[in-house]
This record gives structure tokens, C-alpha cells and sequence, in this order.
């Protein structure tokens, strides 16, 4: 397993290593150990989601309130689908930029987001289904979204014209969720995974 960090601070790329026979072929898609030696800590998984999309959909740019935030593991189980991760923690270096990776169910990658980071993809085939594994459930009224098309984050998406959900479409821009106190701290989200290190280290 290959785990190589992307340019925002937080996300990593991780390639499986995958054997194959005249049975068809087998390979670890997540390790514990390996990621958590990577990133500093271990991933507590506390859900698990499972989403199929139709070609053009796009889905995100989602993130959540931090403390505790919600870091993902995403893979493409079946398919494939443009993955990207978002820096929308203010005070960030890299704030308002943006990085994508091809996940689909050939090459069997997958990406890790920590706490902070936004999330979307664009569905590239029919079918597409994504598998998320989540180190915190789902908290109404603690989730929200930055509108994938804002012209601000300039995003690559490779479709003419995406398929969005409601809730997505009316989903403010970059700037519209600052001014609104939405978005996340990066001191406090680099607090956050510190202490997520600490704990590790009392175990």
C-alpha cells in the first residue's frame, strides 16, 4: 500500500497493492496501521456510507463543524468518479484551493480527508458507487456545504452540465460561508488532530 500526501495539508492518496489470478483479485483497501502511521493518528470509524450516482452527478462540496468535524476514507467500489478534496479552513495556506483524484474499480485508490477538509465528486460512469468510511456519524444541523460551481474555487469538474441536488444548488459560495461563520478554523482543526494524536499515544 502506497500512501502519498496531497498538496493540501490533511489529504492523502493511498494505492492499494492489488493480486490477481484466473480467480479475479484481491487486495486491502484499508489499513489501519498504515494510514494512522501516515497521518499521525488512527482513524476512529464510527459510520460507514454508501452512495450510487449517475454520470454528471456531482456531489459536495461537503464538510462539517470541528470539533469533531468528520474525517473520510473514500473509495470507488464500483466505476468511476472525479474525487475532490477542498481546503475550506480559513487561515489555511492553501485555503480556497482545490485537488483532485481519479477513483474508479480498476485502479482500487482511495483518499483520506482529515477534519475541515471539503468533500465532492463528479460520477464519470454509471453506477458510480462511492464507499465512505467516517470517523464521526452524521449530525443534523452540523453539516454543511459550499456550492460546487462557485466560480471562487474555480473547480475542474468534467461535465458540462452537472447534476446537482437541491440542497447542493442553494448550498452558499466560499465567500457567502465565511461571512456566515461557517467555515471551519485551521488553528482549530490542527488542535483538533493534535489532540486526536495525543490520545493515540495514551492508549
Amino acid at each position: 500500500m502506497k500512501i502519498r500526501p496531497l498538496t493540501i495539508e490533511g489529504a492523502f492518496e493511498v494505492t492499494p497493492v492489488q493480486h490477481g489470478d484466473e480467480r479475479g483479485s484481491f487486495l486491502e483497501w484499508y489499513r489501519f496501521d498504515h494510514l494512522a502511521e501516515a497521518v499521525g493518528h488512527r482513524l476512529d470509524l464510527a459510520q460507514a456510507n454508501l452512495s450510487t450516482s449517475a454520470p454528471g452527478v456531482v456531489r459536495g462540496i461537503h464538510f462539517a463543524d470541528v470539533p469533531p468535524g468528520q474525517a473520510k476514507y473514500v473509495t470507488c467500489v464500483s466505476g468511476a468518479v472525479l474525487d475532490v478534496v477542498v481546503d475550506l479552513r480559513t487561515g489555511s495556506p492553501t485555503f480556497g484551493s482545490w485537488e483532485a483524484v481519479r477513483l474508479d474499480d480498476q485502479d482500487r485508490r482511495a483518499v483520506y480527508l482529515s477534519e475541515g477538509l471539503g468533500h465532492g465528486f463528479c460520477a464519470l460512469t454509471e453506477g458510480a458507487t462511492v464507499a465512505y468510511l467516517c470517523s464521526s456519524t452524521y449530525r443534523p444541523g452540523h453539516e454543511h456545504g459550499v456550492h460546487p460551481l462557485d466560480p471562487e474555487l474555480g473547480i475542474a469538474w468534467p461535465v458540462t452540465e452537472p447534476v446537482l441536488s437541491a440542497k447542493d444548488a442553494a448550498a452558499p459560495s466560499l465567500a457567502e460561508a465565511g461571512v456566515n461563520g461557517l467555515l471551519p478554523r485551521y488553528d482549530i482543526c490542527n488542535d483538533f488532530v493534535k489532540s486526536l494524536s495525543q490520545i493515540d499515544d495514551s492508549r
